[in-house]
């Protein structure tokens, strides 16, 4: 993961760009080691107090019963909403946003934590829990 992290890959823009991805995923597999990037999965957010930082209009097409809906663009006017004695399990679409969201929380002094994968995760696990029809 180190190694990753610190792969000096050749940057030519017809083959490749700047921020190579696998040194990125190695950044981001130091980050959730280090504690630097805390993470839940569905099982655990679910039953616990989900924050969804994704927009309105997103709400429509998919939704999480009983979670609170801050967008992120308002979430540091909106942090009194927030409880402080438990911890936050942050989810969007695929991470991105609910990283951006865990990042505020943390510097802010709550127990906050990414749900790893957001929606799509959340989607393929559902689609993994089927029963398989004949």
């Amino acid at each position: 993961m180190h190694d990753l992290a610190q792969a000096e890959l050749c940057y030519a823009p017809q083959f490749g760009s700047a921020k190579d991805p696998v040194t990125c995923a190695g950044l981001m597999a130091g980050d959730v080691l280090h504690g630097d990037m805390p993470l839940s999965h569905w099982p655990t957010a679910s039953s616990g107090f989900v924050l969804d930082v994704r927009q309105p209009p997103e709400l429509a097409v998919e939704a999480i019963a009983g979670a609170v809906n801050i967008p992120l663009p308002e979430l540091r006017k909106r942090l009194g909403e927030l409880p402080r004695d438990r911890e936050i399990h942050v989810v969007c679409r695929s991470g991105q946003r609910a990283y951006y969201a865990t990042r505020i929380l943390l510097q802010n002094g709550f127990k906050a934590c990414t749900v790893s994968g957001g929606m799509l995760s959340l989607a393929h696990k559902q689609l993994l829990d089927e029963p398989s029809k004949p």
